[in-house]
């Protein structure tokens, strides 16, 4: 299996239709982060298990030159969102009202992104052309893949779901079938409302009035005054000096854990080229940076972040590194239910972009006028008073999001990422090192069988899941090592949906998609 390799453009998302809406736009000339706000807004309707327009999102943009650019779509909590609120639970609920707690930011972090493209000295697309596609999917139907089919029936199993949520997702009380067309007719409106008022108008104006009416008669903890009080950001990303280039990504618990495995993989001189050896170390490397995230969040995340990026401190985490034991349990969130896409245009932009609901079909809350699935991010939360992540109004919630991209020595620029909650930096690593260092082609580094420490749902795990395409020497050599084994089939979406682009020194331009997707890549 080979890379897609296109002189203009490529696209590269885990949803073939989000990967034409895209094309559609470089086609007629715009960038690609117009492109990708198109892509966004499709993958939005058509993969409605893994993201939403209720949900968050955040960009990492590379430019033709100059430093990179974060866009942070993210929510706070509610107002209501008190100590009170919650007095009947012992935990935050995952589904329902009082997950869906905070403020979606994606809409607005669209927007954001379509400004910098302004600032940049480019005419923008127009609304109606960017959002057509998801229009039409929302409007005239789309065929459901067969995550989304397993998705809706691990939801009826649970029961746990609202009535407007099982009248838009399960009509009828029968789930859609795979390959079956599925609508949702009031998010057509809805986003319609959008192309004719701005995205702006999901936050201030009559879809904002509709929205916060729709959440106060749920029992939600967000109201009007919290919409408008809503506002993307722009950061600067983490950076992390590896002997191959510069490493990006978001300024996040997350993003940090990802670029620190990396990190201590490059101080070991891991190579890769004994498979068993990489898997271990790369697993030791995660618990390592696992362990230091939570304290920097015990913390409230006062230190400065590149200070723990640093050679010194990276060279002392490699010397915590037992290459020849397994070294200790360290629980782990489960997979985020999120998408990972990337676009690289003619004009020199590349952006790394995620966009997410948290679980699958995130709070299951469908506001019932607009037909806008909510997210759940909130249950990152605790009710914990004093606790760095208790929940309380204006605060924002902790992120497993961290889209990457990379500036190498030899002039190559990357962009890639994946889905996956805490096996997000894992499956990173996995595609990098595979990529970069190990010198493997795009798509092989992107289908090669990978790994997952930690649970996939349910309590926390300490188990190491592998893809069945491993060979029996490498798990015996994990064996040996003391990690307690548990096999996946041979291609896992547990694994995460990544992908990989690729901007070489002459131009041309290499995407690499995941084959555990329903995605593709393209250019031309």
């Amino acid at each position: 299996m080979q890379s897609n390799i296109a002189p203009n453009c490529m696209v590269v998302t885990p949803h073939h239709l989000a990967t034409q809406s895209a094309m559609a736009i470089l086609r007629e000339g715009g960038t690609a982060i117009e492109a990708m706000v198109s892509a966004a807004a499709t993958i939005a309707v058509v993969y409605p298990h893994m993201n939403s327009i209720g949900g968050d999102s955040f960009w990492l943009i590379v430019p033709p030159t100059g430093d990179p650019v974060v866009i942070e779509g993210r929510g706070a909590a509610g107002s209501l969102a008190t100590p009170d609120f919650f007095k009947d639970c012992k935990n935050i609920p995952y589904k329902g009202p009082k997950a869906a707690n905070t403020v979606a930011g994606t809409v607005g972090a669209w927007e954001e992104a379509l400004q910098y493209v302004s600032e940049c000295g480019y005419q923008r697309t127009s609304l109606s052309k960017l959002l057509a596609d998801a229009i039409k999917y929302a409007q005239d139907g789309f065929p459901v893949t067969k995550s989304h089919y397993e998705s809706l029936k691990n939801i009826q199993a649970e029961g746990n779901f609202s009535s407007d949520f099982g009248r838009v997702f399960i009509p009828n009380g029968k789930i859609p079938k795979v390959g079956e067309t599925f609508c949702q007719k009031q998010l057509a409106r809805t986003l319609q409302h959008l192309v004719e008022n701005g995205l702006n108008s999901f936050y201030k104006g009559e879809l904002a009035k509709l929205i916060a009416e729709d959440m106060e008669s749920l029992g939600m903890p967000i109201t009007k005054s919290d919409l408008a009080n809503y506002a993307p950001v722009r950061k600067v990303p983490l950076r992390l000096l590896h002997s191959h280039g510069e490493i990006f990504n978001i300024p996040l618990p997350q993003g940090l854990v990802s670029l620190t495995i990396l990190g201590i993989l490059d101080k070991l001189g891991i190579d890769g080229q004994h498979e068993g050896q990489f898997v271990h170390a790369a697993v030791e490397a995660t618990l390592q940076s696992f362990k230091m995230r939570d304290e920097y969040i015990k913390e409230h995340m006062k230190t400065d972040p590149n200070s723990l990026l640093s050679s010194k401190n990276l060279f002392k985490m490699a010397k915590d590194v037992n290459l020849d034991r397994f070294s200790g349990a360290h629980p782990c969130k489960g997979p985020g239910d999120t998408i990972w896409m990337g676009i690289m245009d003619d004009k020199g932009f590349s952006v790394s972009f995620i966009q997410s609901i948290y679980f699958q079909f995130g709070s299951n809350v469908v506001l019932p006028r607009s037909g806008i699935l909510w997210h759940n991010r909130g249950v990152a939360f605790n009710l914990e008073k004093d606790h760095a992540l208790c929940i309380e109004p204006g605060k924002k919630p902790y992120h497993t999001l961290n889209p990457a991209a990379a500036r190498l020595r030899d002039g190559r620029v990357l962009v890639y990422g994946t889905r996956g909650g805490d096996g997000q930096p894992q499956t990173q690593s996995a595609v990098f090192h595979r990529y970069v260092v190990q010198g493997k082609d795009a798509q092989q580094a992107v289908t090669e069988p990978r790994w997952l420490y930690g649970r996939i749902s349910g309590p926390p795990e300490t188990t190491l899941k592998l893809e069945g395409r491993f060979n029996t020497e490498t798990i015996n050599y994990l064996k040996e090592r003391g990690h307690d084994i548990v096999m996946l089939p041979d291609y896992s979406e547990h694994t995460g949906q990544a992908g990989l682009l690729v901007r070489h020194p002459d131009g041309n331009m290499e995407g690499a998609f995941d084959v555990r997707s329903n995605g593709s890549a393209a250019g031309f």
